[in-house]
């Protein structure tokens, strides 16, 4: 059957790479480009760039051939050679833990992954057709049924964590790097839900989008928000939150809230929801919404007695601490910064653990505080519905404010931890944090929104992240059986030399990081039977 399939692409004689790479495709075998290139070097035994079809025979041997996944199919076939369904059904009940599995449901796999007709014709599994099915996402270890929507999504935004990005129109450096609408679509597609929109005065009166006091490369305002309204709810139909970094005037402020509206129309929420006068609304009340966060001038109710005013021209001022040492980056703007002295009483501690600041038992000291006042245009204002925008100051400070206002970004992990609404990340750099971050909103069918658990959602939570003592601890067992196509390197001194590492992230008592025996110069087909054990 194998002959059969490829003998026509051969009858020029060698064939290529690329053509190589496309006959794999053609049957079904899914490998990495340079995982093929570097098998391609290793069997191309004249060096010529081009191979026969008995070294394309091996390359495909190196790809599908796994001794474990060979073990297993000898364990339930009764003659080494094939699977009946009975057999396959044995299997998936005994190894997959399948809690429903008939015959029926085997002949539906045997008809989907089995190559060879004759074999699928009689309702039996060969080795490839075997090695396939393994090798296929029915077989992952992430659970089908959490690949879609399952969560309960009728509770307050608050509740949830909510996938979020950082400086998202940013696909490079954050200095010198342009900036590009690509930030903002891969963003979407990969579930994100809150995105970050640095606002800053353009040439026309168009308000622009780029790292401020940088050389990053500039983006119309209006242009961004295109892009976003069209890829908006590709991935997931629940809300998303345009964060705004708002360095305009007043002016623009006024054309960005006219862009808004005129892009978005009846998607973006500018207005309460009468069903929900005193929590937050739920992601399911808030499919396919856009809401605005920025900062927020007067209470909603009075936002609401403003609708269908005219607002043009008229402006608030808004007043917001700034922090010890904090650059005053909007100095265009003529901001006035004033000085207040707060009255801060000591007990216990001789030293304040937020501020650093000494203090003396039973001393009263005045910490100067500096204050700045923002003119906010009431246009852009009054689309600030639910999501005002607050300066983070504390862990404490952020509880109070966590109902109806949003938190600045901290890390990825600690955050969790801690039940941090939104933790902004750069979607665009890739390492450990984006690693959790995918891994973690793979949850509840990639929508961008994960249900918290039930102890973070109480209104009174005792929950201690540095003391777990009272938890009912359980115990993590994993079987590493084998892996292929593990990440090579670009290293000169690479040798192909291959381990696995399992770490689990948790609060700081409850981590762990175990890794497996290095195996020697084999990096295509990684094998080791290993059982790591987490209490």
């Amino acid at each position: 059957w194998f002959l059969s399939k490829i003998q026509d692409d051969f009858r020029g004689g060698k064939i290529n790479l690329e053509k190589t790479q496309r006959l794999l495709e053609k049957l079904d075998i899914r490998c990495s480009y340079i995982h093929v290139k570097q098998i391609f070097k290793d069997n191309d035994r004249l060096k010529q760039g081009r191979i026969t079809i008995e070294e394309f025979r091996a390359i495909y041997r190196i790809i599908t051939h796994r001794e474990e996944i060979i073990e297993i199919f000898n364990t339930y076939s009764e003659n080494r050679k094939i699977l009946l369904a009975s057999n396959l059904a044995q299997f998936l009940t005994q190894e997959q833990y399948a809690a429903e599995m008939s015959k029926a449901i085997a002949f539906e796999i045997i008809q989907k992954y089995e190559p060879i007709e004759e074999v699928r014709k009689a309702h039996q599994m060969s080795l490839e057709g075997f090695t396939r099915y393994m090798d296929s996402r029915e077989c992952l270890l992430f659970k089908n049924e959490c690949g879609k929507v399952y969560q309960d999504m009728t509770h307050p935004l608050n509740d949830y964590f909510i996938s979020s990005s950082h400086n998202t129109y940013l696909v490079s450096d954050q200095l010198l790097g342009p900036s590009d609408l690509w930030g903002y679509v891969s963003a979407l597609v990969k579930g994100c839900r809150c995105l970050e929109i640095d606002c800053w005065d353009g040439a026309q009166n168009e308000p622009v989008v780029y790292h401020g006091y940088t050389l990053t490369s500039k983006l119309l305002f209006k242009t961004v928000i295109q892009a976003i309204h069209k890829y908006a709810f590709m991935t997931s139909d629940y809300p998303v939150v345009l964060s705004l970094e708002n360095h305009c005037s007043t002016a623009q402020q006024e054309v960005m809230a006219d862009n808004l509206q005129a892009t978005f129309g009846e998607s973006l929420l500018s207005d309460m929801l009468d069903d929900f006068p005193d929590t937050l609304p739920s992601p399911e009340a808030l499919k396919f919404k856009i809401l605005v966060k920025n900062k927020k001038i007067g209470t909603l109710k009075e936002t609401r007695e403003r609708k269908g005013s005219d607002k043009r021209g008229k402006v608030e001022e808004w007043e917001e601490e700034v922090a010890d040492g904090e650059e005053e980056e909007e100095e265009e703007e003529e901001e006035k910064f004033k000085e207040s002295e707060v009255l801060e009483s000591v007990l216990g501690d001789n030293q304040d653990k937020e501020t650093g600041v000494k203090k003396l038992p039973g001393v009263m000291l005045f910490k100067k505080k500096k204050t700045r006042k923002l003119k906010i245009a009431l246009a852009l204002s009054d689309l600030v519905i639910y999501t005002k925008a607050e300066k983070f100051k504390s862990f404490q400070h952020s509880r109070l404010y966590q109902q109806f206002n949003e938190n600045n970004s901290i890390g990825e992990t600690q955050a969790r931890k801690l039940s941090k609404l939104r933790v902004a990340l750069n979607f665009q750099t890739p390492g450990l944090p984006m690693d959790l971050q995918n891994g973690k909103f793979l949850d509840n069918g990639g929508s961008g929104y994960i249900l918290k658990p039930h102890f973070l959602r109480e209104s009174k939570s005792y929950f201690n992240p540095s003391n777990i003592k009272e938890g009912m601890p359980i115990t993590l067992t994993i079987r590493l059986i084998s892996g292929i196509q593990l990440p090579l390197t670009h290293s000169s001194s690479n040798k192909g030399d291959s381990l696995v590492i399992i770490e689990v992230f948790g609060v700081p008592n409850d981590q762990m990081k175990q890794q497996t025996r290095v195996i020697k110069k084999n990096a295509k087909c990684y094998m080791q039977q290993k059982h790591f054990y987490n209490d």
